[in-house]
């Protein structure tokens, strides 16, 4: 059974954006993910249990999309963004802090529509 996808915030926006190449990749890690699959270039997103992140480079740049698939039968997209880092390969605290709200408002989205999309 493949699991809805459900993009929180701007995600989807943010997803639209990045080189056709980049969504096509992202795209079908997501999709095998949504039949409960793990995706090769998935990895989960350290300090956050159950969210895992997706990575991909391109013509020299770093591509992230992040989403869970803790809250049952549901695959939320959390964020997607171009990592622009000079520092390392740490997460900037700005991501991780838009990450972590847009996890509460899956979990609200979630208990209130009771996982059906």
């Amino acid at each position: 059974m493949i699991k809805p996808a459900v993009f929180v915030g701007s995600s989807q926006k943010e997803l639209r954006a990045f080189p056709a190449a980049v969504r096509s990749e992202i795209g079908q890690s997501l999709f095998e993910a949504q039949l409960g699959e793990h995706p090769h270039n998935a990895k989960p997103l350290k300090g956050l249990s159950g969210v895992l992140e997706i990575r991909d480079n391109f013509d020299g740049d770093a591509y992230r999309a992040v989403y869970t698939i803790r809250l049952e039968g549901v695959l939320y997209v959390l964020h997607a963004f171009q990592k622009k880092s000079t520092r390392g390969i740490a997460t900037p605290q700005r991501y991780m802090d838009l990450i972590r709200q847009r996890l509460r408002d899956a979990e609200s989205i979630h208990k209130t529509t009771n996982g059906d999309r």
